[in-house]
């Protein structure tokens, strides 16, 4: 394990991610930071649907499960099956769905599960399950063995920026701005950004930002990890220049007039894999039927949310006090895909959008393998893990893919529900290509790390 894990040790992340950067909570102007096991309540409105006739063979082995949620949009698939009864329809009648107070509580309460008071799975960055599964990141490196189970949304993050960097170039494409990362660099006060959990998605989302644009995120910024619902209050005091996370937080910068958005990260990938939903391997086996329940209940919220008829009725869902507790419109104006992205530029394009069920490219619930791959491949470009994950064609990437990422369980509930027509043909979605032109071939992971400039693996 490298260095950089070796610490990240629960004391350093709950210090790091509570105190950085002198951070302040704005409960009531802000939406209040999420607490641990801060469960979601019943939505007013009765929009539950009826329960299927669930056959014997299908019939759940418990009703009960208790799952993790951050107050970002990635969340929605969770929260609208629980509101809306798609859990219950399929025979998951007491789902629990509780508010995290960062991915590093979510971490904490996956390794004790439900039974000690934590959770039995829920919404997780890429690659948390495989880092979790190999106790790269737990207590003590005990490995805690999890389950991809399906992906939960593409795109719906994006990259503030405070307002003090407006007209200075920093946009999608970083050649603008190169004298002012230089410059802050040598001064007292470097360029300051922040991501939610070290390692992971949101984090490589600034990370390949800034490299593209030639910044080294290691040696030419500070880059802090900070919880999602603070990212805003931090950026409000001036402690900190720019964040990567979900929405409705970027946007959020923009309605209060603090900063503006650089790019969204559809820009930097179009269709992009981004959060899913993964379990405790123990849970899972022991409720096969049950899994395959929560998963059917997923599908269906999925594709109630990619009607764009329904989004008004889940931005008020979502907003409420139960779940991100903040005004409708911060969340209606981005699920549309209408970003003002407050430098200047609109974007009014529904494909831009948080999508849930299907995309340009086709399937977002289904978890690509290569998608794992290339969150692995990833890690071992800025040193989170060894390079030999992608040797020999990435032999032990795929060996722990297989071994975590069961899309053959996400098969088994998409036929069983009848959603045969959108089973993808292959685990791979093929060769990926990035908004700077650099292609990532699942095929070949090492001639991706050699094809990048700025790494912090030696090619």
């Amino acid at each position: 394990m490298s260095d950089f894990l070796n610490q990240i040790s629960r004391r350093k992340f709950i210090v790091t991610a509570g105190a950085s950067a002198g951070a302040v909570f704005l409960k009531g102007c802000l939406g209040n930071p999420p607490e641990a096991g801060n469960t979601g309540g019943t939505n007013t409105t009765n929009t539950a649907q009826p329960v299927a006739n669930i056959s014997a063979e299908q019939q759940p082995e418990t009703t009960k499960v208790k799952l993790g949620y951050i107050p970002i949009v990635e969340s929605a698939p969770l929260i609208i099956a629980k509101e809306k009864g798609f859990f219950a329809k399929y025979g998951m009648t007491d789902v629990a769905v509780s508010k995290q107070a960062s991915w590093g509580s979510a971490r904490d309460n996956i390794e004790i599960g439900s039974a000690g008071g934590g959770i039995d799975g829920g919404q997780w960055q890429m690659p948390m399950p495989h880092l979790i599964t190999e106790g790269k990141i737990t207590k003590g490196n005990k490995p805690i063995p999890m389950y991809v189970l399906c992906q939960l949304i593409t795109h719906g993050n994006g990259i503030a920026i405070a307002n003090k960097h407006a007209g200075k170039g920093v946009t999608l494409q970083l050649a603008g701005a190169k004298s002012l990362f230089a410059q802050l660099k040598s001064s007292p006060t470097p360029f300051t950004a922040a991501q939610t959990f070290p390692g992971v998605n949101q984090d490589f989302w600034i990370r390949y930002w800034l490299a593209a644009g030639g910044i080294n995120p290691d040696t030419d910024i500070k880059l802090l990890t900070v919880p999602a619902a603070q990212t805003v209050a931090n950026m409000k005091t001036g402690t900190m220049d720019a964040f990567s996370t979900g929405d409705p937080w970027p946007y959020r910068i923009v309605k209060d007039k603090i900063g503006f958005m650089a790019a969204l990260t559809a820009e930097i990938w179009k269709d992009h894999p981004e959060e899913y939903f993964a379990m405790r391997a123990d849970w899972v086996d022991q409720h096969p039927k049950a899994t395959k329940a929560l998963l059917k209940g997923i599908m269906e919220a999925q594709q109630w949310l990619d009607n764009f008829d329904n989004r008004k009725e889940a931005a008020e869902i979502l907003a409420g006090r139960n779940y991100f507790n903040l005004p409708v419109e911060i969340l209606m104006e981005p699920f549309m895909g209408t970003y003002d992205m407050g430098d200047g530029r609109k974007i009014n394009d529904k494909t831009m959008a948080a999508l849930y069920w299907k995309d340009g490219k086709g399937s977002v619930s289904y978890p690509y393998k290569s998608h794992d791959l290339w969150f692995i491949t990833e890690s071992v470009r800025w040193g989170f893990l060894p390079k030999d994950y992608i040797a020999n064609k990435g032999a032990k990437a795929k060996a722990l893919i297989d071994k975590v990422n069961r899309e053959d369980i996400w098969k088994e509930a998409a036929k069983e529900a009848g959603f045969t027509a959108d089973i993808p043909a292959t685990t791979s979605r093929g060769v990926e290509t990035f908004f700077d032109g650099v292609k990532f071939d699942p095929e070949d992971p090492e001639a991706y790390i050699k094809s990048l400039t700025i790494k912090k693996v030696s090619a």
